[in-house]
């Protein structure tokens, strides 16, 4: 016992000696065991608690609420980007190659260790789009990976607040909100409803620019692995290798929602034009089990994009598993 004692009497002082004393003072950063129990809480809530509460109780609609939430994040987010962008980024204050932290307290210095922090909060908001997806009765979106995504972040941006807050590692910040800002704009044009269908064929498009974002992330950290540049080592390891991680998960889902969909989308189409999907005619008339797929019990037609998003936004570009995808009858129906 006193030994565990020790250990964390050794990492509060190395937290107190070692950390920014601009943000020492700052709320949640004094230590990371409150984020990590906001993060342990979060994912608590979302694969037990809630799933629990709701199993018996009918699913929320929660369309304007998803609206404004959206919006907001729109908001948030171009907000953020502005305050990184110009804290450094867009004046030419700061440089790709190689950029140390300021620790001074010059006001655009400042200003930069604000957004940092602001930046670290923006992700405790990101939880709401799992404890929509719970409150929607939408479990079968909340993967563990979806999970580890949202739960992973807040702790991650924390130690970047705490050490560096600036420099080199605040492109990360940059890129982030503002794939961010066009995100959420998808998301909320997906909440407004079946008419908007036409304005959401980029979505396919989109996940090619977060895997984007992550191989910039990438390049941008690990050159300072072969420059000489005053930027702790540690971390450019810490978000290289997070990036890394990203792209994969992203590459994957990005797989698992575009390739597996055009093959379903083959056999939908076989199905349509009169061949069952044992290869057998049917007339020219589509069987009735793919029928009885066609529309839901609010009666949206699953054929429709738009339809989908109404009931299920804003989760399709979140990370999932692949049995989420069912083929029934040649007919696809995502859930």
């Amino acid at each position: 016992m006193a030994q565990i004692i020790k250990f964390f009497d050794d990492i509060h002082t190395m937290m107190q000696n070692n950390g920014d004393p601009r943000t020492a003072k700052w709320p949640l950063m004094s230590s990371p065991l409150p984020t990590l129990a906001i993060c342990l809480t979060y994912v608590y809530l979302v694969k037990v608690l809630g799933p629990r509460i709701m199993e018996n109780k009918k699913p929320m609609e929660l369309r304007n609420v998803l609206i404004y939430y959206n919006f907001f994040q729109v908001l948030f987010s171009l907000w953020l980007f502005c305050e990184i962008g110009m804290s450094g980024w867009l004046t030419g204050r700061y440089n790709l190659r190689c950029e140390p932290v300021d620790y001074s307290n010059h006001p655009v210095t400042i200003r930069m260790v604000h957004a940092c922090w602001w930046y670290y909060f923006s992700k405790f908001t990101e939880f709401f789009d799992t404890i929509f997806f719970v409150l929607r009765k939408k479990n079968e979106h909340i993967s563990t990976l979806h999970v580890i995504h949202h739960g992973v972040m807040p702790m991650s941006v924390w130690f970047g607040v705490k050490f560096t807050p600036g420099g080199h590692s605040t492109f990360f910040g940059l890129i982030n909100t503002f794939v961010h800002i066009v995100m959420y704009t998808y998301y909320l044009l997906a909440a407004l409803g079946p008419q908007y269908q036409k304005y959401l064929w980029w979505k396919k498009y989109l996940t090619t620019f977060q895997m984007v974002q992550f191989v910039a992330i990438m390049v941008h950290a690990f050159q300072l692995l072969f420059i000489d540049c005053n930027y702790p080592r540690a971390f450019v390891w810490f978000i290289g290798m997070h990036a890394v991680m990203f792209f994969f998960l992203f590459n994957e889902f990005y797989k698992q929602a575009y390739q597996k969909k055009g093959r379903i989308g083959v056999t939908k189409a076989t199905v349509q034009k009169g061949a069952s999907p044992n290869g057998k005619l049917t007339n020219g008339h589509v069987t009735d089990s793919a029928k009885s797929t066609s529309h839901t019990a609010n009666g949206y037609s699953n054929s429709r994009a738009a339809d989908y998003y109404v009931k299920a936004s804003p989760e399709d570009l979140h990370l999932r598993s692949t049995s989420s995808i069912k083929v029934t009858a040649g007919a696809s129906e995502v859930k």
